[in-house]
């Protein structure tokens, strides 16, 4: 990134509300379905009324709103000279099912706080400001993740448009459901020609930040996520009447296969690459008690910061269920279902957040994130960042899901000044 040689502009002159921000996510979490708080997934009718109360939010500030081709969200308030490559920040406001209310929204309402601040002290930044709420970041009813962002990069595949809901419909009907123009996604939406920049702020997701006792994380690096659909075939057969030794179980195959995957994985986790490894989704056929499983069909997961990592181990991996297949006379059928790269966020992104914070007090820490985000997709298009706050006790996508009032309004300000010092800096 170019940067003009001078020193960190001074911070602390544009502040953070604190309350109005709570008060934002205290009214998106009204906006959940009833007795499953909080579950407002992409594409439902609770997460059209999040994005109605949303924009009403960005009109009130006389941002121009706007949804692009992908279905994404955006309220930009201009700049001083509104031929600039815009600065952006953001994330999203969809749920993962009985989910938290903080995650996604937490980037959103600061991002809304910055344009907040800078347009009640009529202080515009010489470039334009972009907030940007992602569509359908988490998993939904058609399967992909990151949906809004995958789109902005130009990352969507036919294929993935096809992807059908068990209502008969298509990622591509949801998205136009959504004001987006599916057939207009391919290439990507935007450019470094009018994206000069983009910080996105997150809760953790992890225990770093509190056992570390740290304000603000400065994300170094987002993992790449690869998922692959395995399918070990044996036989069902009565569970009372099949002798040991003529079983072909495939649940126990799945189960050898499972174990081994999670050793390989703690082997090959160190210090130079974070790599974590996990099956967390199963379908036993026909799963019935008195029944020998005669099929399994299940999900890997593996996230590094490194591809190379990611590459090696998924080979091993299938080299391992090929051998449990065969010790145990099994069938196996493996396919890659999606393969994601890790992505280095921007040093100039990571050192305007890094002074931001120490002009505000803020102790701070460089760690990679071993999670998905919208970030990682529009680092494709502009240099990137992310900065992380504290959760308690690690805990995410339950409804236990928290950070205090302080720690979110300590990111947003840290957000905002570098929001302002890349402004400054960037030619």
């Amino acid at each position: 990134m170019k940067k003009k040689p001078q020193s960190a502009a001074g911070a602390n002159r544009l502040k953070v509300d604190s309350a109005r921000m709570w008060n934002r996510v205290e009214r998106l979490a009204t906006l959940t379905e009833k007795n499953q708080p909080w579950t407002r997934r992409a594409f439902t009718d609770w997460y059209v009324r999040s994005r109605d109360w949303l924009r009403r939010e960005m009109d009130a500030l006389h941002l121009t709103v706007s949804i692009d081709a992908a279905g994404n969200l955006s309220g930009t308030l201009p700049g001083g000279e509104p031929h600039l490559a815009a600065l952006a920040s953001g994330s999203h406001t969809d749920t993962v099912p009985r989910g938290g209310r903080f995650d996604g929204i937490a980037g959103v309402v600061a991002a809304l706080e910055a344009a907040n601040v800078l347009a009640e002290h009529g202080r515009p930044l010489k470039r334009p400001y972009q907030i940007i709420d992602f569509l359908a970041e988490e998993p939904n009813a058609y399967g992909t993740s990151c949906v809004g962002s995958r789109g902005m990069a130009g990352e969507l595949t036919p294929e993935q448009l096809d992807y059908t809901a068990d209502d008969g419909s298509t990622l591509a009907q949801a998205i136009a459901r959504s004001g987006g123009r599916p057939e207009s996604l391919g290439a990507p939406l935007r450019s470094a020609k009018d994206l000069a920049g983009f910080v996105e702020l997150h809760i953790e997701q992890g225990v770093v930040l509190e056992q570390e006792r740290r304000d603000i994380g400065i994300v170094t690096d987002i993992v790449g996520i690869t998922r692959y659909n395995f399918s070990l075939g044996g036989q069902a057969m009565h569970a009372g009447t099949t002798p040991m030794e003529r079983r072909r179980d495939a649940l126990a195959g799945a189960a050898e296969f499972v174990v081994a995957v999670e050793k390989l994985a703690r082997r090959r986790a160190s210090a130079d690459a974070y790599l974590v490894a996990t099956v967390g989704k199963l379908e036993v056929i026909p799963n019935g008690s008195n029944v020998v499983p005669g099929r399994v069909d299940l999900v890997l997961e593996a996230r590094s910061n490194r591809d190379t990592v990611t590459e090696k181990f998924c080979r091993d991996v299938i080299g391992i269920a090929k051998e449990c297949a065969a010790r145990r006379n099994l069938s196996l059928d493996h396919r890659l279902v999606s393969q994601n790269d890790a992505i280095h966020c921007d040093a100039g992104v990571q050192t305007a957040i890094e002074r931001a914070a120490a002009a505000n007090g803020c102790s701070s820490l460089r760690m990679p994130s071993g999670a998905g985000h919208d970030a990682a997709h529009v680092g494709r298009l502009c240099p990137a960042g992310m900065i992380f706050i504290p959760c308690l006790e690690g805990k995410s996508h339950c409804p236990e899901e928290w950070t205090d009032p302080e720690q979110l309004a300590c990111g947003a300000q840290v957000l905002l000044d570098s929001i302002v010092e890349l402004d400054r800096i960037i030619e």
